[in-house]
């Protein structure tokens, strides 16, 4: 009863965000998309979507959680919510055949959840255990699907059709909906991680303002850079097949 009433409570919030996209969408209409991205308009619509939430919703909230959090604190937060990455890391990395890999990961999510109190401490680190990060986007692109078009996501932000379906895979195994579940605990979680996370990104804002003359197409570039070096792990072919 509690789930289905939790589900009930975000049908206004999602249908507002709707809304305002297909208002957004309005604005692109008739814009030539670019080749490479063929949905430009869409897109764009959900950048200026996600640009209005976090000026008026999740920077503001991110800006009070570093006024009241110490550096101590949101360092500990980050590196709490890093932990619960783990078993996502894990199964990822046994996906893409990096056996020593997840055996890594393993050992460092049984270092820090005992000795570093639950993951606040980074205990495994100062081991030597590198860190890794691995999604199902990234097991996909090992197998050999490709990209796809760019997507951007309400909320969530730069994404590919093949990174997007796998957010889906990711979100629903993820450690906080099997273990914590769908209430108001697994909820809280997850907009803590979002606000951790928000607050993390505005250090290099400005960089990003004072650099890029189109904000969408420097993260454009940047997220589809990026994915294909984690998907290679740092050696990505010099051409890649085009979308």
């Amino acid at each position: 009863m509690k789930r289905h009433a939790m589900t009930r409570n975000w049908i206004a919030p999602l249908a507002l965000i709707i809304l305002l996209g297909a208002n957004g969408c309005a604005s692109w209409v008739g814009m030539e998309p670019e080749p490479g991205d063929p949905l430009e308009p869409f897109n764009r619509s959900m950048f200026d979507l996600n640009n209005h939430l976090e000026t008026y919703v999740s920077k503001p909230l991110a800006r009070a959680y570093v006024k009241v959090a110490p550096e101590p604190i949101d360092r500990g937060i980050t590196n709490f919510f890093s932990n619960l990455d783990e078993p996502t890391n894990i199964v990822n990395n046994l996906l893409q055949l990096k056996v020593k890999a997840a055996f890594s990961d393993l050992g460092r999510m049984a270092i820090n959840t005992t000795l570093g109190f639950f993951g606040f401490m980074d205990v495994a680190s100062s081991w030597g255990l590198e860190k890794h990060n691995e999604d199902f986007g990234q097991t996909l692109g090992y197998w050999g699907v490709s990209t796809g078009p760019y997507l951007v996501l309400p909320v969530i932000g730069p994404s590919s059709v093949r990174d997007g379906g796998g957010f889906v895979v990711d979100w629903v195994t993820h450690f906080i909906n099997r273990r914590v579940g769908d209430n108001r605990y697994g909820w809280t979680l997850w907009g803590l991680r979002y606000i951790d996370e928000t607050a993390g990104l505005m250090r290099n804002e400005s960089v990003v303002r004072s650099a890029a003359l189109d904000p969408y197409i420097f993260y454009r570039e940047s997220y589809l850079q990026r994915r294909k070096y984690l998907v290679y792990d740092g050696n990505p072919p010099l051409e890649e097949e085009g979308f």
